[in-house]
């Protein structure tokens, strides 16, 4: 058991660190690229990478029941949300994107609460809240002061498709590998994106087209899976409040490599996020049994 959560916790640090990096890697390449396209071509990098390994060992195919699940998964997680995170980075800078995207792991402790039967612990409840605090902190110290209301009702959209997605995913896992369930997905998002196909033919250039393999194959292809994977050992609402963690990576990324410096006040806010993540992660060593010394057994006679 203890080996078991060492490595959910190692492929939950994974997903976070690859989806930090999506966030930059976003703002990057989509100045030259439509929301889309972009979308169109990270999916369907991701889907290949996915089937390359799914093809590859024995398979497991969902029940009639398990489409429904499926359908809102890959629809809402892996088309709606990236179009709308795509096209809120062509308003928005990396950090402030990722912090505002990040109302989804309240929605998912809400909707898992809910609809998964997992409650509201308290921990949960508590660690949500200051990282969410966090999150808004660094969200008023953008480095850029000021937000742009349509890429910030696009964040949302992004965030709410992000946690109906998640809660949709969770039983799946109970049934059907956590690879198998990324790669089917990842496939409906990218047949929902199809139109976008003419866009990506136009827009795909030398230049790009590496950024493109890098969002399908990593944050994609590998995060998605990692996910997937941390998720079915662990509960939703705790999955969601791991991913607190991403708009401070986002934000060092997008001062490092793009140049878009935080505040010094988005550093406290990243603190905040580090603080609420390890509250609502903490579980309680349970109590061991001492003996009292008035309790050991009386010597015979």
């Amino acid at each position: 058991m203890r080996k078991q959560g060492a490595l959910a916790a190692g492929a939950a640090a994974v997903t976070v660190v690859l989806w930090a990096s999506a966030f930059v890697a976003i703002r990057h390449v989509g100045q030259g690229m439509s929301a889309g396209a972009l979308s169109l071509g990270r999916l369907m990098v991701g889907s290949v990478v996915l089937g390359i390994f799914v093809f590859t060992r024995p398979r497991r195919w969902p029940a009639r029941a398990d489409w429904k699940l499926l359908l809102a998964c890959g629809l809402l997680w892996f088309g709606v949300y990236n179009l709308a995170l795509n096209e809120a980075e062509r308003h928005l800078d990396a950090g402030t994107t990722a912090m505002l995207v990040n109302v989804g792991p309240l929605l998912i402790a809400l909707l898992a609460g809910l609809f998964l039967r997992e409650g509201f612990p308290r921990q949960l409840v508590i660690g949500s809240l200051v990282a969410f605090g966090g999150v808004v902190v660094i969200g008023l110290s953008s480095s850029h002061g000021g937000t742009e209301v349509w890429g910030v009702v696009l964040c949302l959209i992004a965030a709410a498709a992000y946690a109906i997605g998640v809660v949709s995913q969770k039983p799946l896992l109970g049934r059907l590998p956590a690879l198998e369930v990324t790669w089917l997905s990842c496939v409906i998002g990218a047949i929902a994106c199809l139109p976008f196909g003419p866009a990506l033919v136009r827009e795909v250039r030398p230049s790009n087209v590496w950024w493109i393999v890098f969002l399908g194959a990593f944050p994609t292809a590998i995060a998605f899976t990692t996910w997937a994977y941390a998720l079915a050992r662990t509960t939703a609402g705790r999955m969601g409040a791991t991913t607190y963690l991403v708009p401070p990576l986002a934000i060092a990324l997008g001062w490092l490599l793009l140049g878009e410096s935080p505040a010094p006040l988005a550093f406290g806010g990243g603190a905040l996020c580090l603080v609420g993540v390890a509250i609502s992660r903490y579980r309680a060593k349970p109590a061991t049994k001492v003996d009292r010394p008035d309790s050991k057994p009386l010597s015979k006679s």
